[in-house]
């Protein structure tokens, strides 16, 4: 997708992908630094360690605690930090990482575009208390939900990120289990889904999918996870994660070029290599 937007804006750019081990995080991080990248996208399971590895944090990075994205910025003759597209002829001496988190806001978005769902005032039930589950409930907490159900497979972790969520944003009610009456939204963070054979991430004795309006899987592919299928067949509104990665994408794609990514090319670029249509 990020191709297809530089193809469609003329830019002389190229994005490509490489497998980092994870002991290997701050060598990579470092290498494509001295290679003069522009900067970087980074995946699970890197998210968190990169969080160790760059010069400086964005407060997206900060708050969500995960970096997903790196723009390389060169030391200016003012002193100033710039993005890297500054120095086209002439390379600056300092350069440095500087870590954002564009995950959050291609949440927010595509939930707004997809589900036509506004986090603010909402009760949201989320599955997953992983890295996308606490950027996810930080994120619902600081858009203004109203009330937090989180549930994980083990409980410290979801108790963990409710006392950070009571202390950052005390005015969002939020406990740890499923609710007992209905929600405005579903959200899955975890990673059950993304193979055939997965059970769903929501236990229906706990939870019936006819007490949600909409559900959110962040998974893309495939297209349709169990969960999705349904939520669909009990009435609900649904949406997979492409929304998501195509707009966290968006996002990364102003950091590094300056420029208003071209969402729709985008999309369809995603949609044709991960769906084949």
């Amino acid at each position: 997708m990020h191709n297809a937007a530089f193809a469609a804006l003329g830019l002389n750019w190229r994005y490509v992908a490489f497998e980092v081990r994870p002991e290997a995080v701050r060598t990579a991080i470092g290498g494509a630094r001295d290679m003069g990248f522009a900067g970087i996208n980074l995946t699970v399971p890197h998210k968190l360690r990169a969080l160790e590895c760059v010069d400086v944090l964005d407060e997206t990075a900060r708050l969500w605690g995960a970096v997903n994205t790196i723009v390389f910025e060169g030391r200016s003759q003012g002193g100033q930090w710039l993005p890297l597209r500054h120095f086209e002829s002439d390379r600056p001496h300092a350069v440095r990482s500087h870590g954002f988190n564009t995950d959050a806001e291609g949440l927010e978005n595509s939930l707004r575009v997809d589900l036509q769902v506004e986090l603010h005032g909402k009760k949201v039930l989320l599955l997953g208390a992983g890295g996308a589950g606490r950027m996810a409930a930080l994120k619902c907490a600081s858009a203004g939900a109203v009330e937090l159900f989180l549930v994980n497979r083990t409980s410290a972790k979801a108790i963990e990120i409710a006392a950070d969520i009571s202390r950052q944003f005390p005015g969002v009610r939020v406990s740890v289990g499923y609710p007992r009456s209905g929600v405005d939204l579903l959200l899955n963070a975890t990673s059950l889904g993304l193979q055939p054979e997965d059970s769903s991430p929501l236990d229906e004795k706990e939870f019936s999918l006819a007490q949600a309006s909409a559900v959110y899987d962040m998974i893309y592919k495939p297209a349709e996870t169990r969960l999705l299928a349904a939520a669909r067949a009990a009435g609900c509104q649904a949406a997979n994660g492409l929304g998501m990665l195509v707009g966290q994408g968006a996002r990364a794609f102003k950091l590094w070029t300056g420029q208003d990514a071209p969402i729709p090319t985008m999309r369809r670029a995603a949609e044709l290599n991960i769906y084949g249509h």
